[in-house]
């Protein structure tokens, strides 16, 4: 099978192709299907004649065609961009990762984490997948659990029963060979691994009715002795599912691409990295929603907002912002969440020191800007951003 050209773009960073490089159709494809992630400027005179694209804050692969692919790559470190990961999706806690940081490129790592998953999938399908029990109404010839209270109908023999179905068709297991199925549509998996995915997919497929499920469905899910093993499965699931676009048309067989918001990415980071650092007198509540007016018609929501655990009163809002271009609008969005608070404090949070830092009072609010660095070690990075951040006794 012939390899499909691949073109490489680095975040923020514009990149100009000759005019041949890219058929016309690929590119209106490019711009009608992926503009959010890839800004597409055709040949013109303000481009010299030639295709100038540029990362939009996403990076991951995009199988435009069978035969062109875009490559959207991150500006830091392949090896930060995975713990990023290992704390968002809260993998760190399973030691998923080890091993994994090596990596030289996100399709080798999509395929290896994917690899973990299918692993697992099998390991639990040889002890048998978690199975359940249902509520059911039928009509059948017997009766089975208890008879539903139901008019007679003339003419029918069969008796309308109440009963329970023990069955392995169950959202657990759903959401395993739902996820499997986009890991064998992505294209990123080589036939050192794909044979391996279907395996596992075709064990679960004759179980299970097919559904799609989003990655929220992976999100705060009940476990018990029966299914714990699952916890870590959902968890790579959500991750592959989070970041699995709509597929695109081409072909009998549509690859979704595999894509990755680096600004929602980072929000996740920040919150979760917090939560596993802070010392035991805060709390941190992340996507709070607030309601204005009595009908709820005007809702926010707020990245983070650290409350001190003794007293339950906030007393600082965060805001992520992955781009350091601040705008007004970001600095009053984040003044306004910290008055309907009655926080004392905003902070604004990037991942590269502001040229020109904010500190300075509002109203009696104190506005700043921090930083939460990607680059180098992020636990170093990170142990500075928290003794920056919380508030002197």
């Amino acid at each position: 099978m012939q390899h499909p050209q691949t073109i490489e773009l680095t975040e923020y960073q514009p990149v100009t192709f000759p005019a041949e490089a890219i058929s016309p159709a690929v590119g209106q494809a490019l711009w009608a299907n992926y503009s959010q992630q890839v800004e597409v400027q055709e040949p013109s005179f303000k481009t010299g004649g030639q295709w100038r694209l540029m990362a939009q804050g996403w990076v991951g692969h995009i199988p435009l065609t069978p035969t062109f692919h875009v490559a959207l790559k991150p500006k830091i470190e392949l090896s930060n961009l995975f713990r990023m990961w290992e704390y968002a999706y809260r993998l760190n806690s399973f030691r998923l990762l080890e091993g994994l940081v090596a990596c030289q490129s996100l399709p080798e790592f999509y395929e290896r984490l994917a690899h973990v998953l299918v692993r697992r999938v099998l390991e639990r399908g040889r002890k048998g997948f978690y199975r359940a029990y249902l509520a059911e109404t039928d009509h059948l010839p017997y009766v089975r659990g208890r008879l539903a209270a139901q008019p007679a109908v003339p003419g029918q023999v069969k008796l309308a029963c109440h009963f329970e179905e023990h069955t392995a068709d169950v959202a657990d297991n759903g959401i395993l060979a739902w996820t499997l199925d986009r890991i064998a549509r992505s294209g990123l998996c080589s036939e050192r691994v794909l044979p391996t995915v279907r395996l596992a997919y075709r064990a679960l497929h004759n179980l299970i009715t097919p559904t799609p499920y989003q990655a929220g469905d992976c999100v705060g899910r009940v476990y018990h002795r029966l299914n714990e093993d699952y916890r870590p499965m959902h968890a790579l699931c959500r991750f592959f599912l989070e970041h699995s676009g709509p597929s695109h048309s081409p072909g009998p067989h549509p690859m979704p691409p595999f894509l990755v918001d680096m600004a929602r990415l980072y929000e996740l980071f920040v919150a979760e990295w917090l939560k596993a650092h802070l010392p035991p007198h805060w709390d941190l509540k992340a996507q709070e929603r607030v309601d204005l007016g009595q009908s709820s018609a005007w809702q926010f929501q707020i990245d983070l907002l650290l409350h001190e655990k003794e007293t339950g009163v906030p007393q600082v809002v965060l805001d992520t912002k992955y781009k350091t271009d601040t705008m007004a609008r970001d600095i009053a969005q984040v003044i306004a969440y910290a008055k309907i608070k009655g926080c004392r404090e905003a902070v604004l949070i990037y991942p590269t020191p502001l040229s020109h830092p904010l500190d300075t009072t509002v109203d009696g609010l104190r506005l700043r800007s921090l930083t939460f660095a990607l680059a180098g070690d992020l636990e170093q990075a990170g142990q500075t951003f928290l003794q920056e951040l919380l508030p002197r006794k």
